[in-house]
């Protein structure tokens, strides 16, 4: 039996994101594409990053026209590797001033948290932890400073939200309780990811500090991981991102809980959030 050539391997990331954003040199734009039409996975990935930076660009609109401070570009750049660099801002649509702000700000206030601190552990070796706790940073940074637009399903539709979520992420879902500790649920939301959808549950306090809990499943064939090592672990602490987190893995499942606060206060967080949805 005859069976169709494989699709090339040697398509990367960063070529995806370039079509994504319509800045794909043309004499790889129809091996490209040709490789999008024989697989489906490659292609369901990049309908994500494009609903993704649909979505970015109608949320920051009137930030897309404003220059990138030469400052804060420079400081970026010291801090964040270029094959980081051009990976987390392609992926997020190439957006610019607004989001890039929020991205820096994290990362550069997180830089002077961290050296006030004990060190932190590592991020886990297997790569679709670190791809999944850095996403999970990502997304904090990209909607925690929103005011008008943080949620795409508001607190108020909670049952809705989390039997859409559920649906998306082919997994039941629960909201957990975090207000033994004085946060809310905003609501949360739908976001792509490198082995499938993600979930984003925000919450806030009175003083409107905001806090997040990323959710997901990770893949371990995709992750170059054995299944075993993606069951559970304990909790882990992760400084390498625009901001803090705990996470933890739980029967392949992910779970980071991320926002700009005090090490102690993100445990007391991830610890409440790790009891209420076991």
């Amino acid at each position: 039996m005859n069976r169709p050539a494989p699709p090339p391997t040697d398509i990367t990331d960063d070529e995806l994101h370039a079509l994504v954003d319509g800045q794909l040199a043309p004499d790889r734009r129809s091996t490209v594409e040709e490789a999008l039409a024989r697989d489906p996975a490659m292609a369901a990935k990049v309908a994500a990053w494009h609903t993704q930076r649909d979505a970015l660009r109608r949320l920051h609109g009137e930030l897309l026209d404003d220059s990138i401070p030469a400052p804060l570009m420079s400081a970026l750049e010291r801090h964040l590797p270029r094959q980081a660099r051009r990976s987390s801002w392609m992926r997020w649509g190439g957006m610019a001033a607004g989001v890039l702000v929020a991205f820096a700000a994290g990362w550069l206030g997180n830089a002077q948290w961290s050296a006030l601190h004990a060190p932190s552990t590592q991020l886990a070796k297997a790569p679709a932890m670190r791809e999944f706790v850095h996403d999970a940073s990502i997304a904090h940074v990209v909607y925690a400073p929103e005011k008008r637009h943080p949620v795409e399903v508001a607190a108020s539709e909670q049952q809705h939200l989390v039997q859409w979520l559920s649906k998306r992420l082919d997994r039941p879902l629960k909201v957990p309780d975090l207000s033994t500790l004085g946060y809310t649920l905003v609501g949360g939301r739908l976001l792509p990811g490198e082995t499938g959808a993600r979930a984003q549950f925000m919450f806030e306090d009175a003083a409107g500090e905001r806090v997040t809990l990323y959710i997901g499943t990770l893949d371990a064939r995709a992750a170059g991981s054995s299944p075993d090592a993606l069951k559970e672990t304990a909790f882990r602490f992760a400084s390498e991102g625009p901001v803090p987190s705990f996470y933890w893995v739980d029967q392949g499942f992910g779970y980071a809980v991320a926002g700009k606060l005090p090490r102690e206060v993100l445990l007391k967080l991830a610890t409440l959030a790790y009891r209420d949805l076991s």
